[in-house]
């Protein structure tokens, strides 16, 4: 067996890696709005993208540059240089090439307004102000911050049967624009396990699924969607259960932390669709809930209007059955299988779950053993006026 305890140092609880945020001009009232990730020996790395066709400059750099190991990654925010073609590209390489020797083969990433060339010179101008020997995790992760109204960190040791432990850390940030299909999210994941690249890359791709892939705010696909897991092996020690484990808490807490955080938002909701007649069509079932407009709005004004849910369900493609159906909104069943159970007394109760700050809406489908668990959030006045007046 292992043990997983969750530990203080974010981004640099793994030995080795450093991290620290600074302001280089991008965000007014000089707040943060760059940082950096820096390993003191070179790195393997997994990684996720967007989906979103229009892939913004820094992931086309990053996938130019094939298999490769790396010690830094410079992120800012502000700007996305997403929608810039290749003087985007070559911009950031621009900018890499100001950083110190000790950064090697270096990569970059970048999260805000799509459309606008990165300011090169202020970029530049702030990299004088990194130290490659701060452990900052908490001010790397105020750095990247957008629209996200707190800061996003983790971080765990895993200690294994045998004695040996290794430190597994993340930052992210993501409040709009989420609708991973692997949102803007940005998460950065840093590990001194000692885990080969080709098996990173495939844990990396089976958690995501069932994690940022599971999270939606607002139905949006984002141009700069990036998770980046870097390892460094310092420690020695590796378990795959273990590993996974860890990497999924990780995920998991960071996926539910954009929900909570979603532009607006005041509820956290998790959508547990089972009973579908395989995973993928209860996979649908449960997205299409999660970026339902109707049922956001709904939420928003906690009203267990379940008829939206049913309705959704049924219109989501999958295969779906009003005799079958069971709905549930926590433990309080409004609908069973062509039963209705939602008189006056019962609204009153399933209003009440409504009023939490986070629940759980259940759809058994009743037609086989597929599930699958989304998280959303609520819709209301503040997601419009904060989108409405973004790049100002």
């Amino acid at each position: 067996m292992y043990k997983l305890e969750k530990i203080e140092g974010g981004v640099c609880a793994a030995n080795g890696f450093y991290a620290d945020g600074i302001s280089a001009g991008l965000k007014a009232n000089n707040a943060k709005d760059m940082a950096f990730i820096y390993a003191d020996t070179m790195c393997e790395i997994a990684s996720t993208f967007t989906t979103n066709k229009m892939a913004a400059a820094p992931i086309k750099h990053f996938k130019s540059k094939g298999d490769f190991k790396t010690n830094f990654v410079l992120i800012n925010s502000k700007n996305a240089n997403a929608m810039t073609g290749d003087a985007g590209v070559d911009d950031i390489e621009e900018v890499l090439s100001h950083l110190p020797s000790k950064a090697v083969n270096p990569v970059m990433s970048s999260t805000g307004v799509i459309g606008v060339r990165l300011p090169k010179e202020k970029l530049i101008n702030g990299l004088a102000q990194f130290d490659l020997t701060q452990q900052n995790p908490t001010s790397a992760a105020q750095a990247i911050m957008t629209t996200d109204s707190f800061k996003k960190e983790i971080a765990f040791q895993v200690t294994l049967r045998d004695g040996s432990s290794f430190n597994i850390g993340a930052m992210a940030k993501g409040a709009g624009m989420i609708n991973p299909a692997m949102a803007t999210m940005l998460c950065f994941i840093t590990t001194d396990a000692d885990v080969a690249n080709a098996t990173m890359q495939k844990i990396l791709d089976r958690v995501v699924i069932t994690t940022f892939n599971a999270a939606s705010v607002d139905g949006d696909t984002s141009t700069n969607d990036t998770v980046m897991l870097l390892s460094n092996s310092k420690s020695g020690a590796y378990d795959e259960e273990a590993f996974e484990d860890a990497l999924h808490q990780i995920m998991e807490f960071m996926a539910k932390q954009m929900v909570k955080d979603g532009e607006g938002a005041t509820k956290l909701v998790t959508y547990k669709v089972t009973g579908a007649k395989d995973d993928r069509e209860a996979e649908v079932v449960a997205k299409a809930l999660s970026n339902s407009l109707l049922v956001k709005t709904a939420l928003y004004g906690e009203d267990p209007n379940w008829g939206r849910i049913a309705s959704t369900v049924g219109a989501s493609g999958a295969e779906a059955k009003e005799e079958t159906l069971t709905i549930s909104f926590d433990d309080v069943c409004v609908y069973e299988k062509g039963k209705l159970y939602f008189d006056a007394e019962m609204e009153k109760v399933a209003a009440a779950v409504m009023k939490k700050d986070e629940f759980t809406i259940s759809c058994d489908l009743g037609l086989g053993s597929g599930e699958f668990t989304a998280f959303g959030c609520d819709l209301g006045y503040e997601y419009v006026k904060i989108n409405a007046d973004y790049r100002t």
